[in-house]
């Protein structure tokens, strides 16, 4: 049986272009400051998704993936100013999980090949990638049985959606449903499709 379950998750909290003093500047996991990594406040998401995908603590709603994939954060030819911040948002899922590094063989701009390697997999997987990405270059390529019900915009100041798809089989369509567990002060019960 080929049943799937898939996550996809936007990277956590980055700085503030337009007002870096309202988020503070980026770090990288080593703690050099850098613009195309993660705030504190994307860290302490990074750690909450870590807790509740990782730890025993998101029931049936949040099962544990076997298998962590993030957006390349390598330079390409086709996007040399890349984002770290996929990759740091899940860098501590994937070592809790025991994966040791979450998989990085696809970059922005690869989404299909991704959506491609995603629908032979079966288990639990999960995908952080940037937001508008997500919404323009990997829903429309998920064979969806309820795509009425996907979002069609994702807010910059959101964070905290999961949406989850599941598929019985192969041969199946998934069925979505958007996930918002409320993690830290702030985070919101209102859906992306409101």
């Amino acid at each position: 049986m080929d049943a799937l379950t898939l996550y996809i998750i936007r990277h956590a909290e980055k700085p503030d272009q337009g007002d870096p003093d309202s988020t503070g500047p980026g770090f990288t996991h080593k703690g050099r400051q850098d613009n195309e990594s993660l705030v504190i406040m994307g860290w302490e998401r990074a750690g909450a998704w870590t807790a509740l995908f990782g730890g025993d603590f998101g029931g049936l709603d949040y099962l544990k993936p076997n298998a962590v994939y993030a957006a390349s954060p390598n330079p390409t030819a086709a996007d040399p100013r890349v984002s770290r911040r996929p990759y740091e948002t899940v860098l501590s899922l994937a070592a809790r999980l025991g994966i040791g590094k979450p998989d990085m063989s696809f970059a922005k701009g690869e989404e299909q090949r991704l959506v491609d390697a995603l629908l032979k997999l079966s288990g639990v997987v999960l995908v952080a990638w940037e937001h508008k990405a997500i919404i323009s270059d990997i829903l429309p390529k998920l064979p969806v049985k309820n795509k009425g019900d996907l979002p069609t915009h994702w807010s910059g100041k959101r964070f905290d959606v999961v949406l989850r798809f599941d598929r019985p089989d192969n041969g199946s369509p998934f069925v979505f449903k958007e996930l918002l567990p409320c993690l830290m002060p702030g985070d919101s019960k209102t859906s992306l499709v409101e």
